[in-house]
C-alpha cells in the first residue's frame, strides 16, 4: 500500500485567496468605470464653442449652434451656484426644433464624475428641471455646464464654465 500525504496548508494568512478577491475587485472597478463613461459617452455630440463669456450665477447664458440656432442656460441660484443645492435649470432653444435636452456639470480640472441631468419639455423651445453640482473638494472648484440638444439631424451642444467656492 501506497501511502500518500495530504497537501498542507500554510499555517499563515492565506494570500493568494485574499490576492484572487483584490484582483476580481479592481476588474469590477475598471468594468465599471468605462461603462459608466460608455453610457454617457458624447462622442457623437457636435460641440459649439460658447459666443461670450459669462457668469453663470448671475445671468443665463447664451451659445450659437453655428446656423442651426442658439441655446440659452439658466440656472436659478441665488446670487450663486453652491455645491450639493438644488439647482432649477432653463434652457431655451431658438432656431432648431430639439426633442430632448440635458445639462451636464463636469470637473473641468478633474474627473468628479458626470452630473447629467434631463430636462422636461414646456412651452415650444423651452426646457426644464432640476440639477445639481457635486461636492467641492478644492476652496475653488471650476465646473463645466454642458448643455445637449437631441435633435433630427443629431446631438449639438455647447458649454458654458464657471467656479463654485466652497461654504
Amino acid at each position: 500500500m501506497k501511502m500518500t500525504s495530504k497537501p498542507a496548508h500554510p499555517a499563515g494568512f492565506p494570500a493568494l485567496r485574499v490576492l484572487i478577491l483584490v484582483t476580481g475587485l479592481a476588474l469590477a472597478a475598471c468594468a465599471w468605470y468605462a461603462f459608466s463613461h460608455w453610457l454617457h459617452r458624447d462622442s457623437d455630440v457636435t460641440w459649439f464653442p460658447p459666443t461670450s463669456s459669462c457668469n453663470l450665477h448671475a445671468a443665463p447664458c447664451s451659445a450659437t449652434l453655428g446656423d442651426k440656432g442658439s441655446i440659452t442656460l439658466a440656472v436659478q441660484a441665488n446670487g450663486r451656484i453652491d455645491a450639493l443645492e438644488i439647482l432649477p435649470l432653463e434652457v431655451e432653444v431658438d432656431g432648431v426644433t430639439a426633442t430632448q435636452v440635458e445639462v451636464d456639470f463636469i470637473g473641468r480640472d478633474m474627473d468628479l464624475g458626470l452630473h447629467r441631468f434631463a430636462l422636461n419639455a414646456g412651452a415650444p423651445g423651452h426646457f426644464q428641471g432640476q440639477g445639481q453640482v457635486g461636492i467641492c473638494t478644492q476652496s475653488v472648484m471650476p465646473w463645466r455646464a454642458r448643455v445637449i440638444l437631441e435633435t433630427a439631424e443629431g446631438k449639438v451642444g455647447s458649454w458654458f464654465d464657471f467656479d463654485v467656492i466652497r461654504s
